[in-house]
């Protein structure tokens, strides 16, 4: 299906990665693919110094087994490797300690490129917590903390900004009750997790939540099913097409008729009117009142 794009700004800046320098590419990345999550990961080396750092290239990626994946990509000023990265060639083990915003300061100020042998735990005032499982210790402060095994390293290049892939796999689970709801589950607003973007920039997660009904079991209609004059609209955006769509069956005519009765103020609006009261009723989550203010004859 090919969509309208008359009334949308197509300006685009393009260009092929190794036309730019590195530093630059870095910064549109970071910039472009964001808020990431941030593995705070403590690591030992071969003579028992800890060490503490945080990273943003990370996720998870697999949970049976549950794995795990951050990168201490090499620096792009000079090429130097983190020793992060040094402390897993040594001792294949890490503890990926959750971000949250009450400690994000402190979590900041341990990124600082200390000595190697400087206990960054102390730099920032953490408490070094024994893990059960692996030698790296755990951020007490932390609310969920992941007891990991490095399952191998993927080395992606050798020049600056070339990332190094850690895979763990998650050995031992810890989790703070304070952050748990009444189910057992995490509570998204209890656990307040910061994320990382582009430059100096974090985000509160708790902050900006907001729900998305995932799609139906069953098929939704499909964005390509909604009448062009609908699809083509100047006030629906995507998402409010996303939303229409994702709906197994239209609503019957004897039901939009139920609706005009109970609705008076619809029956002599406009298409543009329609267009406009629909996107009210979406942005309250109503899909269903939107598709009948829509299929007003």
């Amino acid at each position: 299906m090919i969509v309208s794009l008359q009334h949308k700004n197509l300006d685009m800046y393009s260009f092929a990665p190794k036309d730019l320098p590195t530093g630059k590419l870095h910064g549109y990345l970071l910039g472009a693919i964001a808020p990431r999550p941030i593995a705070f990961a403590s690591t030992i080396d071969k003579d028992g110094n800890p060490n503490l750092s945080p990273y943003s290239f990370f996720n998870v990626f697999s949970s049976n087994p549950p794995i795990v994946i951050f990168s201490p990509a090499r620096r792009v000023r000079d090429n130097t490797i983190k020793h992060t990265l040094e402390n897993v060639e040594e001792v294949k083990e890490v503890v990926i300690n959750v971000v949250s915003y009450p400690m994000v300061q402190q979590m900041s100020l341990s990124s600082t490129e200390y000595p190697k042998g400087v206990n960054e735990f102390e730099k920032a005032g953490f408490t070094m917590l024994p893990s059960e499982e692996v030698k790296p210790f755990r951020v007490a402060e932390s609310p969920v903390q992941f007891e990991c095994v490095v399952k191998d390293i993927i080395y992606t290049g050798t020049e600056g900004g070339a990332g190094n892939l850690i895979v763990s796999e998650v050995v031992k689970v810890h989790i703070n009750e304070d952050v748990l709801a009444e189910d057992g589950s995490i509570d998204q607003h209890k656990i307040d997790l910061v994320a990382r973007a582009g430059g100096s920039y974090y985000s509160r997660a708790r902050d900006g939540f907001f729900e998305i009904p995932k799609p139906l079991s069953s098929l939704g209609i499909g964005v390509d099913s909604i009448p062009e004059a609908i699809r083509n609209s100047t006030i629906l955006t995507g998402n409010d097409l996303g939303m229409l769509g994702n709906i197994d069956a239209l609503p019957t005519q004897d039901s939009v008729d139920n609706f005009m009765k109970e609705h008076p103020q619809f029956s002599e609006v406009n298409e543009t009117e329609k267009h406009t009261f629909a996107k009210e009723y979406l942005a309250k989550n109503d899909v269903e009142s939107a598709w009948k203010v829509l299929l007003i004859e």
